[in-house]
């Protein structure tokens, strides 16, 4: 078994990008993120990388534009409104068709909000976050060893796809230290052929742009990239599944709100509740095959987030409206307890039996 580190979430983020072969980061400080930009300010220069803390997060958004332009595995990382101030470029980038990954660790909101952990940029980022029609991969880390692990999947998944991708993470799981294992798989490089690298005289030149003014070369560029967005959602879902097989209640989470939820589905389990839990990993594309299958035999399902309701209506898509779908939330940087994940079990229970 490897050795095991003991290391902050947002730190064994970092070091797993420069494993993954991340040798650009470009960002700017603010909380509950600022670890990753500061790991970064040591390590890059030490292994012939490149850390720049940009002036403004839109400087930093459109450096990675260019060094992922140059084929460059690159990232920058933020929170929330500084997500917000980098939705144009990652516009941009998706238009372009650029791999990198962008790293947000949830703070309270909206506006300035507060810096305490929250779920609150489920829209923003699984509906794109900017302008136009495109998509990112996000991914929703529960565990310290899942910023590593996913953070190194993430880059793989950026260049196997030519997209971008999102670790949407929230402050505690960022701050949060846990035993880390570093032995992780990368895959072998993948050849960018379209990377803006110099011609040498030896091929045409490569053009990065997101420009189209003709409309009907843009619409084309659309629907191909849709195309590609169907491969992602037949091939990409992932998520996690617990005591599931002969579910009544199933609780679903991401992030930490899995873990709170995942005590609580034990503790109605050890009171004779037939609970489960589902933790999507990947919230675009979101695992529907999985909410799917469990519609044929569940009786509710709790959606569990730290915000006023978001990822339920996508629950309720993949489910079709043949079961309930519930809330159970926290919001302004507020984490439910399991205890309160607990009463919404059994409430659902005492409802599918004819209690209430």
């Amino acid at each position: 078994m490897a050795d095991k580190v003991l290391m902050k979430g947002n730190e064994a983020l970092a070091e797993a990008a420069i494993l993954a072969g991340c040798r650009h980061y470009f960002g700017y400080p603010i909380t509950p993120q600022t670890e990753i930009a500061a790991f970064m300010a040591k390590r890059m220069p030490k292994i012939g990388g490149t850390f720049l803390q940009a002036e403004s997060e839109i400087a930093a958004i459109n450096m990675v534009y260019g060094a992922a332009a140059a084929g460059r595995r690159a990232m920058t990382s933020s929170s929330s409104p500084g997500i917000s101030l980098k939705g144009e470029g990652i516009s941009y980038i998706a238009g372009c068709d650029l791999p990198c990954l962008i790293v947000n660790v949830q703070r309270g909101g909206p506006g300035l909000g507060g810096i305490q952990p929250s779920q609150s940029d489920y829209f923003q980022a699984t509906r794109g976050g900017g302008h136009g029609d495109y998509h990112l991969i996000v991914i929703a880390p529960a565990s310290v060893q899942e910023m590593a692990e996913l953070t190194v999947k993430s880059f793989d998944l950026a260049d196997k796809y030519r997209m971008p991708v999102m670790i949407l993470a929230d402050g505690t799981i960022g701050q949060m230290m846990e035993p880390v294992s570093l032995d992780i798989h990368v895959a072998d490089p993948v050849e960018k052929p379209w990377a803006v690298t110099g011609t040498k005289k030896e091929r045409e030149h490569n053009i990065i742009n997101s420009l189209y003014l003709q409309p009907d070369k843009l619409e084309q560029v659309n629907f191909e990239r849709f195309k590609k967005y169907e491969v992602v959602k037949a091939n990409e879902q992932m998520a996690e599944e617990f005591m599931t097989d002969d579910a009544d209640v199933i609780v679903t989470a991401f992030g930490i709100a899995a873990r709170v939820a995942k005590n609580a589905v034990r503790e109605a389990r050890k009171n004779g509740i037939k609970a489960g839990l589902i933790r999507p990993i990947t919230l675009w594309p979101f695992p529907e095959k999985t909410f799917g299958k469990a519609a044929e035999h569940a009786k509710v399902i709790i959606s569990a987030e730290l915000n006023m309701g978001q990822m339920v209506e996508d629950i309720r898509l993949s489910v079709k409206d043949r079961i309930p779908v519930d809330l159970c939330i926290r919001t302004g940087g507020m984490i439910m307890s399991p205890g309160e994940v607990y009463e919404a079990i059994e409430k659902a229970d005492k409802k599918i039996k004819g209690g209430i």
